[in-house]
């Protein structure tokens, strides 16, 4: 009988899923996409450098497709069978970055409100709560495979997530303002959008929320994490005894 045969070339086994990391030194709260511990499986990070939250959700990432796709790249050489990123208005880079890596590509949790229309019933359709509701253009839903007409709420009329997350105010973060600032948001999209029945979170910094958000709207609530969950699962499909 032929012995096993392990197969090599990779630097780095056992983490098929990279993460591209926005350049950034707010906390990064267990829930949020950048604290390892969030995690049920070992993923790959890189930084991209020059990446800031501002640049990237304010200026429309501008010149920094070469660098999303040198770092992408990167991570593919490790090991990563699969990339994400941990900013949704990175959807804009969704088919430039899947052209160049050759392997699975999601840039977006905005990916999923096609997934969760259909889960609806007559009558009701998906929100979004992002954390820049102005800066959140139809080429960003576009590039996630989103309708233009989404209903779309965001925080940066909050008093600390956007302020933290995006302008970089501070490098500590008062997390139960962050809090209010996510059901604030959510009040006001169901207040505009009655016909709301399942809310998207945008940004990847909002799952530590999702869990508030969804007891206070009494609606299901999908996020970076679930998303990601659902990726991993068909990198490694669970093997059944």
């Amino acid at each position: 009988m032929a012995g096993h045969i392990a197969r090599g070339g990779k630097s780095v086994y056992g983490a098929p899923l990279g993460i591209l990391m926005l350049e950034a030194r707010f906390p990064r709260i267990l829930g949020d996409m950048g604290n390892g511990e969030t995690w049920p499986f070992p993923v790959l990070f890189r930084v991209v450098r020059g990446a800031s939250p501002s640049r990237v959700v304010e200026q429309g990432a501008a010149g920094l497709l070469d660098a999303f796709v040198d770092a992408a790249r990167d991570l593919v050489d490790l090991g990563a069978e699969a990339i994400t990123t941990n900013c949704g208005f990175l959807s804009l880079f969704q088919a430039e970055l899947a052209s160049a890596v050759k392997v699975p590509v999601a840039t977006s949790s905005m990916m999923q409100v096609p997934w969760v229309q259909a889960t609806l019933p007559p009558g009701k359709r998906v929100g979004i709560v992002t954390v820049n509701g102005a800066g959140l253009s139809a080429q960003h839903l576009e590039g996630a495979g989103v309708p233009v007409d989404t209903p779309v709420e965001g925080t940066e009329g909050g008093r600390e997530f956007f302020q933290v997350l995006i302008r970089g105010a501070k490098q500590d973060m008062n997390v139960e303002l962050a809090r209010q600032d996510i059901l604030d948001a959510g009040a006001r999209l169901l207040k505009r959008h009655p016909d709301v029945g399942a809310i998207v979170l945008e940004c990847t910094n909002m799952p530590p929320y999702a869990a508030d958000l969804a007891a206070e709207t009494g609606l299901p609530v999908y996020d970076i994490y679930s998303m990601i969950c659902w990726f991993q699962a068909g990198l490694r499909p669970r093997r059944w005894s």
